[in-house]
């Protein structure tokens, strides 16, 4: 294997949450931030709620100028 070709992995650092909750994982970056976690994500939760998904459709037809 080639010397020196891998990112440096950091231990222990903190991810944040868009709802406030934090936890502590392995990766080859020095902080991550998510939108949503196991505490507020609808699966885990079992709540029924609409994410942020208004907009895709219209995106999708300016982006590839479907017609109607």
């Amino acid at each position: 294997m080639k010397d020196k070709i891998h990112p440096k992995y950091y231990d222990g650092i903190q991810v944040v949450c868009s709802c406030g909750n934090t936890f502590t994982t392995g990766s080859t970056k020095k902080e991550l931030k998510v939108e949503l976690c196991s505490q507020c994500h609808p699966f885990f939760t079992g709540e029924r709620r609409m994410l942020d998904t208004t907009g895709r459709v219209e995106r999708f037809k300016r982006r590839y100028k479907v017609k109607d």
